[in-house]
């Protein structure tokens, strides 16, 4: 399994990414068709959790909707019950727990899915996802930043576009995540004793590869930072910090 890192913002402003920030154009790229920003989604799931399972099956269906972009976050908390979470990150729990903080009702649970950092439901309560997904794609275009990535050679690039000037611009991280699009898992101990459980677009690496001010502004990395023979998609997030709403985010598919 690859190691999952979580680089601080600190340590990529001294230089600890290998990350080369290109200069901003102060132009946005062009705005996106309404209903275009897609939705993302985030499964706080764990495989020490019997509850899980249906959503981790369920994550499997809303990647296949268009408009929506979602990943699996597989949380480490339950390690303690049996079975050590052999895709559990300790940044996950983190992530999880910036977010209840940010929303103020401290709800840190699993299988739980947050749609664009901003709603939260029980990972199996389809109906009840589906709602705030519906509700996150009604929110209009403009309240979102277009983001598009790119491959050539051995580089990956990020277009972050500029963002409206009427509205106040929040201090944000650009994020890109390594992901690899199916994770077969037999469980041996604990809750889900002798079950295989299908995890999908299961991330594997999340890293913070520059900070966005409301200027247009693009990034490059080496594709081989992100990408490898199972990691083979890549998805980039434009976040508030601290746990803040999603401003944008894009995938790609990607061969090593």
């Amino acid at each position: 399994m690859d190691k999952l890192t979580h680089i601080s913002r600190r340590g990529l402003l001294a230089g600890g990414a290998a990350v080369t920030a290109v200069a901003a154009t102060g132009t946005s790229l062009p705005a996106q068709a309404s209903g275009e920003t897609p939705v993302f989604v985030e499964l706080f799931t764990s495989q020490g959790c019997s509850s899980c399972p249906p959503a981790d099956a369920f994550m499997g269906e809303l990647i296949l909707r268009p408009g929506v972009i979602g990943v699996s976050m597989n949380v480490d908390y339950w390690d303690y019950l049996g079975w050590r979470d052999t895709l559990g990150s300790a940044a996950f729990s983190r992530r999880q727990r910036e977010y209840a903080t940010r929303r103020g009702d401290g709800r840190v649970y699993t299988p739980q899915m947050v749609i664009n950092g901003r709603a939260h439901a029980v990972g199996s309560h389809k109906q009840a996802v589906m709602r705030e997904i519906e509700q996150q794609a009604g929110i209009p275009d403009t309240y979102f930043v277009p983001i598009k990535v790119s491959s050539k050679g051995g580089e990956l690039h990020v277009d972050v576009a500029g963002g409206p000037t009427d509205r106040i611009i929040q201090s944000s991280t650009v994020w890109v995540m390594s992901v690899e699009p199916k994770v077969s898992v037999a469980i041996r101990r604990g809750e889900n004793t002798g079950r295989n459980i299908d995890y999908y677009n299961v991330v594997r690496q999340m890293t913070p590869i520059g900070m966005w001010r409301g200027e247009a502004a693009s990034f490059n990395l080496p594709k081989a930072q992100i990408v490898n023979k199972q990691n083979s998609m890549c998805v980039v997030v434009l976040q508030v910090d601290g746990g803040g709403p999603i401003l944008g985010c894009s995938k790609m598919e990607m061969s090593a």
